[in-house]
């Protein structure tokens, strides 16, 4: 009389939201969400220079992928996970999920002057100027780069001016009016103003404001200085592209 075959258990395959892969693929579609929609709102204006823009759609569309790939195996493949990875899976997921509605639902709003403030100042040196732009057609970063490139700056004093920027807060003396240049990103910006004579009480800092006016020069602590003298001083919304290459 021959032996019976042995029951075997059954496998019981977990819910679907349980499967290891079908989570990782959800977290890597939130963060996909989170790539596309800041490359289509504008934020990344506000942290990252614009050539590298397509750089981070790129990047959302390739987690999309990934994470398409993801969920088929978790369609799949069935495997059953112990009960600890899946509790901890399931909080990476909650986690995740809350970070991401986080970023969606709140754009960034950096304060210019309290990144320039502990920024260093950017003093490389400059390359020749090949051209030049009427007075009043340079912006403030014409101005920084042609004033290193002709540093007297008694050649430009009564030009016309008419430039914009944010407050910066000077240690020791009045603000000044800057911009951010970026090489990358906000994490290698690098601020660069010019002195100004405030007509009255000076702005309040990070405020965003567009000055009109003339090229004066006065005596500083380190001789000749160009120091802005704004007939007019116009409070504007802070730019769409306030990163400067």
């Amino acid at each position: 009389m021959s032996a019976e075959a042995p029951i075997r258990p059954r496998r019981i395959s977990p819910p679907i939201w349980q499967r290891a892969a079908i989570r990782r693929g959800v977290l890597l579609v939130l963060w996909a969400v989170v790539l596309l929609r800041s490359s289509a709102d504008g934020r990344l204006d506000l942290l990252l220079r614009a050539s590298f823009h397509p750089l981070v759609a790129l990047a959302g569309l390739l987690l999309l992928a990934l994470a398409l790939v993801q969920l088929r195996l978790g369609l799949v493949n069935a495997a059953a996970a112990s009960e600890r990875a899946s509790r901890r899976q399931g909080l990476l997921l909650l986690v995740t999920a809350a970070l991401t509605m986080a970023v969606v639902a709140l754009p960034p709003a950096p304060s210019f002057a309290d990144l320039a403030g502990q920024r260093p100042r950017d003093d490389t040196a400059a390359e020749e100027m090949n051209f030049v732009l009427p007075p009043a057609q340079r912006s403030l970063t014409d101005w920084v780069r042609l004033l290193r490139s002709q540093p007297d700056p008694d050649l430009f004093a009564g030009d016309p001016v008419r430039i914009s920027g944010f407050v910066l807060p000077m240690a020791g003396g009045p603000p000044q009016i800057a911009r951010l240049l970026v090489r990358c990103c906000l994490a290698d910006a690098a601020p660069v103003g010019l002195p100004v004579r405030w007509p009255g009480t000076p702005p309040a800092p990070d405020q965003w404001l567009r000055l009109e006016g003339r090229i004066g020069v006065e005596d500083g602590a380190e001789g000749r200085q160009l120091v802005i003298l704004p007939s007019q001083v116009t409070l504007i919304p802070r730019p769409a592209r306030p990163l400067e290459p």
